[in-house]
């Protein structure tokens, strides 16, 4: 698939949900091909403003523009309905229905970018299984499938890996790589630093940006200590992260303590 280059810019823009400010004063301009990792503590805003660049919730104020076609948006994997009847194809196939319309047949081209999806995912072996028979790594990645194969030139993606296994974790973050390096804009959220530092930029928020720039402009201990306070620690070179409020599933990833 060849993919334009697409843009995500946001003027003074503020989401608010009923009084509660989310997030607020962002201004950003993401170019095409390149990865944006938005990093920050729990109720910084970084769901708010995915939400906002989707088209999901309106801004109070400010303005956001996606060139291209409606982005993809990948959110967080949530516990499934043990009645509910669904197989992994069947979760990715929903992502086509956006362009083919839900009465029409899908085409050639539909049943592709499932079956690639499916396949750069490493799902294959699942994909007649019910989505409540997979683990909880094999569920994200198959949301991130859906994603993949809506086909959009942006991919948001809220926390794609936090909490997974070792396996899940890696298959997705090489799939994010490739995607950037096939041309598409990808934004991530994500409480983990080494992952932060893989971007093109970084932004730091805490309901506002602290500061944006390269991950190595961004991510020192001093910037980081204004938007996690306390929960930011240097030792030696290294800085670490410990966010207690903030739950995570597996014991193979770095269950609180987050190093770069």
């Amino acid at each position: 698939m060849t993919i334009s280059n697409p843009t995500i810019s946001t003027t003074d823009l503020e989401v608010r949900y009923g009084n509660t400010v989310a997030v607020t004063d962002v201004n950003l301009s993401v170019p095409g091909s390149s990865l944006l990792s938005v990093i920050g503590p729990n109720g910084a805003g970084k769901s708010a403003l995915l939400k906002a660049i989707a088209g999901t919730v309106e801004a109070h104020t400010g303005s956001v523009e996606v060139t291209g076609p409606s982005p993809s948006f990948v959110m967080q994997s949530t516990d499934v309905d043990s009645f509910l009847p669904i197989s992994v194809r069947d979760v990715v196939s929903l992502s086509r229905y956006s362009n083919r319309g839900p009465f029409r047949r899908f085409r050639s081209d539909d049943h592709k970018a499932i079956n690639e999806a499916i396949e750069r995912l490493n799902l294959t072996h699942l994909a007649k299984k019910q989505l409540h028979e997979v683990s909880g790594g094999e569920r994200q990645r198959t949301l991130v499938a859906q994603g993949l194969a809506q086909e959009s030139d942006v991919l948001l993606l809220d926390e794609p890996i936090n909490g997974l296994d070792i396996v899940s974790r890696d298959i997705i973050l090489e799939m994010i790589a490739d995607e950037v390096k096939r041309g598409r804009t990808v934004v991530i959220t994500t409480h983990n630093l080494s992952d932060a530092a893989r971007a093109d930029q970084v932004l730091l928020l805490n309901n506002c940006p602290c500061c944006l720039g390269t991950p190595n402009d961004v991510l020192t201990e001093a910037n980081l200590r204004v938007a996690f306070g306390e929960e930011s620690i240097a030792v030696g070179e290294k800085i670490f992260l410990d966010d207690p409020h903030h739950a995570h599933t597996s014991s193979h990833d770095e269950d609180k303590i987050r190093s770069f």
